[in-house]
């Protein structure tokens, strides 16, 4: 064992020095990463052969790595053209030095280089995926593990990545039916801060100077008590309204809040029938394609358990898998969970009497795909009017509020 002295970057981005014992240089590296050091320099202490070996701070990282996060479309045109260079009889290594070339992401491409360092040192592609937990889900990884195991990479990558580009489409698909109501909520909360900062102030006066002490009309006295509040302070209201949020979104953080938050957008109407049928899209195409690839269905169980989104339907999965664990066929459980429709649960079963499980799933998933377009449009044809109705009753109060004391100044004038 030799004694090697190295420089690093530790994640808060300070640079740390120290020893480390190992049989070579690679080990002592791999010592260093594990400690969640970016290594910067390795050399033989005290006793050995000063012998010095300079790494990129920008690709040797394990486990951790500088940069913006490689979005999910990225990963997706990576998939899909590491699929077609590998169909077009390019090795693995080679495959993945032409992406390193044509590579802009600065932080993917040094997630990349790791990559082929990786499979150049004798590594499979899979356990050099292991690097990066962040960028690569259990499920790509399973994935790419069945196929190296089957001889048939790039017909599991050609399979991921036709995967990827339906979920990204999936995704744009329910995100796209949020855009609407977003918008009006924002145009809603400057439309009250203008009227509560700039325009109620100014009948404020008018109303001193006009009622003469008389008491106002308790819809325009809360009007303006809010308004003197944001008005004199403007910080703590925004640090109110930014606290709400937070609250909100903090929710789901919380397994009791996300199990509720989750119970109450499936029991919502016209909500709950798209978060259901974009669940069931997720979960039959994700299912079906870790079958297809080859991975063991009590694994692709727990892998889609993962990635569903939904905590009722993770129970639900969860109590699937030990139905079947115990020797029960697929559809058996899943008959006996609520959030399956009898269709899904039929064709389920039609393709474990028929062999072709992997095939139906998929089949499922795109019938489920097109309902999701009637859904997405369900919902935005609903949400529209709400907003509407919303945002004109927040407005159409202070407004009438503010024009109370006025008719009651009319009225003894006459």
């Amino acid at each position: 064992m030799a004694r090697f002295k190295f420089t690093a970057i530790d994640r808060s981005g300070k640079q740390k020095s120290g020893n480390v014992e190992a049989a070579s240089e690679k080990e002592a590296k791999s010592k260093i990463s594990a400690m969640g050091l970016m290594v910067t320099n390795v050399s033989v202490g005290a006793g050995g052969k000063a012998k010095k070996a300079k790494v990129k701070s920008s690709s040797k990282g394990v486990g951790f790595s500088f940069g913006s996060p490689i979005n999910q479309e990225s990963l997706t045109i990576f998939t899909r053209q590491m699929a077609t260079l590998l169909n077009s009889g390019l090795p693995l290594l080679r495959a993945l030095e032409v992406m390193i070339r044509q590579e802009k992401n600065v932080k993917f491409k040094a997630m990349l280089d790791s990559l082929a360092e990786s499979v150049r040192s004798g590594n499979t592609l899979s356990d050099s995926l292991l690097q990066f937990p962040k960028t690569f889900d259990k499920l790509f990884i399973n994935m790419v593990k069945a196929g190296e195991a089957g001889g048939v990479l790039e017909v599991v990558l050609d399979r991921l990545a036709t995967f990827m580009e339906k979920s990204v489409k999936t995704k744009k698909k329910v995100k796209s039916a949020m855009v609407y109501p977003m918008v009006v909520v924002t145009v809603a909360i400057l439309i009250v801060a203008g009227l509560m900062v700039f325009v109620v102030p100014q009948f404020q006066g008018i109303f001193n100077d006009m009622m003469r002490g008389a008491p106002l009309p308790a819809p325009t006295q809360v009007v303006i008590n809010v308004s003197e509040f944001v008005k004199g302070n403007i910080v703590a209201t925004v640090l109110l309204v930014g606290g709400v949020i937070f609250l909100f979104s903090s929710i789901r953080r919380i397994e009791a809040g996300r199990k509720f938050a989750d119970n109450m957008a499936l029991v919502t109407p016209k909500v709950g029938d798209l978060v259901s049928k974009a669940t069931i899209s997720r979960f039959t195409r994700t299912f079906g394609t870790l079958l297809s690839s080859g991975v063991p269905i009590l694994q692709a169980l727990q892998i889609t358990r993962e990635i569903v989104g939904n905590a009722k339907y993770e129970d639900a999965i969860d109590r699937i898998h030990n139905s079947v664990r115990d020797g029960e066929a697929l559809s058996a459980p899943m008959e006996r969970e609520s959030v399956f429709p009898t269709m899904v649960t039929s064709m389920i079963d039609v393709g474990e009497e028929t062999g072709e499980l992997p095939e139906m799933l998929n089949r499922v998933a795109d019938n489920y795909d097109e309902d999701l377009d009637n859904a997405v449009a369900s919902v935005t044809s609903i949400i529209e009017p709400v907003m509407i109705v919303f945002l004109a009753v927040v407005v159409g109060f202070i407004v009438i509020a503010l024009f109370l004391p006025i008719v009651e100044i009319i009225q003894k004038l006459t």
